[in-house]
């Protein structure tokens, strides 16, 4: 059963990257990258537009059936780029979920886990995390790349951070993995339409700028970000090596 009205899905998508130019475009299995998304996501939700700031991508995203709407080039984050386009759509809905251009492969039980935060009448945002694998070993939770994230006992965010965290007092570091659980952030929100407007309204914060990560302007504003856990793995597509990869697990899935 799909979601209903009351959620939009949008999927902010640009051309210009500066490790994969065009990768919206880039074809995966024969589609482009974003129609594969697409089509992802509408096996959970009616709903769903592709927002972006290149024509291109809005004319290969009609091709295929699909709803673009035009958005600004200006914008900082996919953020402000999903509340722009749910006011250009003049949209109802009341939660919008914003679905990375780049995850071809999403879990539509994922998109299903966000929706059911909002049965909670206290979330402002929501979004995933999932536990950190210790055999990956110390050196890749130690990765800043990797967002790691703390929430309390009802699932509410308590802090996101490029560093390790929690910090494991009295332990040597290459025993932390197993004295401490540690749970690493997945780059999926969901917002209520109200407050989306808020946030992108919102100037950069002191944490944000220090970590580069704007989720942390919300929590320092004080917004309720609730926290799901999944277990479902994601394939991001940054690097054409990365498209290489995708499509062989495609491939696999196929066979």
């Amino acid at each position: 059963m799909k979601l209903g009205k009351e959620f939009l899905g949008i999927i902010p998508a640009r051309y210009a990257s500066t490790r994969f130019p065009g990768k919206p475009l880039a074809l995966l299995g024969g589609k482009p990258m974003i129609q594969r998304v697409y089509e992802q996501v509408s096996l959970v939700m009616e709903n769903n537009a592709v927002a972006t700031d290149d024509q291109r991508i809005a004319d290969a995203v009609r091709a295929f059936g699909g709803v673009a709407v035009m958005t600004s080039a200006n914008h900082r984050s996919g953020t402000d780029r999903c509340s722009e386009a749910y006011a250009n759509l003049g949209s109802q809905a009341d939660v919008v979920i914003n679905i990375q251009g780049d995850e071809p492969f999403i879990d539509p039980s994922q998109i299903r886990t966000l929706a059911a935060c909002f049965d909670n009448a206290d979330t402002d945002i929501a979004t995933l995390a999932r536990k950190f694998d210790k055999s990956r070993g110390f050196e890749a939770l130690f990765d800043a790349n990797l967002v790691k994230v703390t929430f309390d006992n009802a699932g509410r965010a308590l802090y996101f951070s490029r560093s390790i965290i929690p910090y494991v007092r009295g332990v040597k570091y290459t025993e932390w993995l197993d004295t401490a659980e540690f749970h690493t952030h997945v780059g999926i929100y969901a917002y209520r339409a109200g407050v989306l407007d808020e946030i992108a309204r919102l100037p950069q914060s002191s944490l944000e700028l220090a970590e580069s990560l704007e989720q942390l302007r919300w929590l320092q504003n004080g917004y309720n970000i609730r926290i799901a856990v999944t277990d479902c793995p994601t394939i991001g597509i940054d690097t054409p090596d990365d498209l290489a990869e995708a499509e062989k697990y495609l491939n696999n899935l196929k066979s």
